[in-house]
């Protein structure tokens, strides 16, 4: 490192550790009503978004991210033709969504339209199915928009939310997860993205007890690698309504895919679902 050299670092006081990216400039920045975002240039992992401070999309690694919340859950799903995602401002997941022609429509409910935005400007090949006819794009509380949706409505739900504080807070407990439950259809599938395995272990334990409390029957929790994330790696727990066996996918469909991925395949999933020793001891089947 020169003299010259520029960095922006994020730290994490709960596990002791930080994590830095050498940027060549900062691009943008807005306060929304919610939060502040900032974009950032950096020399080698391309645009960099962060939230409140904390690292949310890089254009170098996202693609693990995005592929494996929507791909895992949508094979998993035995017919997924309506799909609800809460969060997901940046659009990739969307855009992940949308590439399974088997969906027929796909809401993404994003309370902050100024994160859209700014990916709009700054991530434009995350957002480049935004104007899909099976896409709607809207600006709105998560939490109300799962309260007042239609019961046995929706096949998948997938909440692709920052860390549960702030505006997010609200999407990691009983309440919100009741809601998700009746909005299911019976084969009905809930996935959350749930945060770093290695060192936050209690906050799945706390979704998943709350998962359970509203009534979802069986879990299952994947972790794959976030380079951009603490610890730099992550995890997404797959909820389901009804007793189903979530180990269990659809690997012909995922193994003849025909769209392009840059990480997930039928052999990236088995291997999600076979968990690292400490993970098995601490969430049993």
């Amino acid at each position: 490192m020169t003299p010259s050299d520029t960095w922006f670092y994020e730290n994490f006081s709960y596990t002791g550790s930080a994590i830095g990216f050498r940027i060549t400039r900062k691009l943008d920045e807005v306060q929304s009503p919610f939060q502040k975002i900032e974009m950032y240039e950096s020399t080698d992992w391309g645009n960099i978004m962060t939230i409140d401070g904390a690292m949310m999309v890089t254009t170098r690694d996202n693609f693990f991210y995005h592929e494996m919340m929507a791909h895992a859950p949508l094979f998993t799903h035995a017919n997924p033709k309506n799909v609800v995602i809460i969060g997901g401002g940046d659009c990739g997941t969307l855009r992940e969504v949308l590439k399974h022609k088997g969906v027929e429509t796909a809401v993404q409910c994003d309370i902050d339209e100024q994160v859209t935005r700014m990916a709009e400007k700054y991530f434009p090949e995350l957002c480049e199915s935004n104007n899909d006819p099976r896409a709607t794009v809207m600006f709105d509380d998560g939490i109300a928009y799962m309260e007042n949706a239609e019961p046995e409505s929706i096949d998948l739900i997938i909440v692709d939310s920052t860390d549960p504080v702030g505006p997010a807070e609200g999407l990691f407990n009983e309440a919100f997860y009741k809601n998700c439950l009746k909005a299911l259809r019976p084969d009905g599938l809930l996935v959350q993205q749930s945060e770093s395995p290695l060192a936050l272990m209690h906050l799945i334990h706390d979704m998943r007890k709350a998962m359970s409390d509203a009534g979802f029957k069986n879990f299952r929790t994947l972790p794959f690698p976030q380079p951009c994330y603490p610890t730099g790696w992550w995890s997404g727990t797959i909820a389901s309504k009804s007793a189903c066996d979530l180990t269990k996918f659809r690997e012909g469909d995922a193994s003849a895919k025909t769209f392009a991925t840059k990480y997930y395949n039928v052999g990236i999933h088995q291997g999600a679902l076979m968990m690292p020793e400490f993970m098995k001891t601490e969430l049993p089947d």
